[in-house]
């Protein structure tokens, strides 16, 4: 008896994803001038942070996905003092690029626009809030409660 189907079997291998996915939009928004602090605030927490490089922070990113080849992109950002000074890297994708990549079979397209004009805004009646009274508010306490009990002595 022969087999009329052949199928063949692989293992299924996890997506492996490490590192930051930085944007291109990210990008765009980094200036010289920034500080550490707004730098963190806009890219996240830096994969590589030497202390034999303190003016010099990594972002790099992997995905690992069966049937393509790895992925990998880097950001480097340089600092003089607390100062950003220049960055270097790849070309990142978009963010709507990189959600495409993960799903092929996600439509792509415009996002829906979510904003609604004042004349569809006029359909439906006016609302009015209670007006309030700050002599009506409880008071606060003088002092609050420890949020963790005190030791036994």
């Amino acid at each position: 008896m022969t087999n009329r189907f052949a199928v063949d079997l692989a293992p299924y291998k996890i997506e492996v994803v490490q590192g930051n996915f930085i944007s291109r939009e990210q990008v765009q928004a980094l200036k010289a001038g920034m500080s550490r602090q707004q730098v963190r605030d806009l890219m996240g927490t830096p994969l590589l942070a030497s202390v034999f490089h303190a003016d010099r922070w990594d972002y790099i990113f992997t995905l690992r996905r069966q049937g393509v080849a790895p992925q990998s992109r880097r950001l480097t950002v340089y600092f003089q003092g607390d100062v950003l000074t220049r960055f270097e890297g790849d070309d990142m994708p978009t963010e709507a690029e990189f959600i495409t990549q993960l799903n092929p079979r996600m439509k792509t397209g415009k996002p829906v626009l979510l904003e609604a004009s004042e004349e569809s805004l006029s359909k439906f009646p006016a609302q009015k809030l209670p007006a309030s009274d700050p002599a009506a508010a409880a008071p606060l306490p003088p002092v609050y409660p420890p949020l963790e009990a005190a030791p036994a002595r």
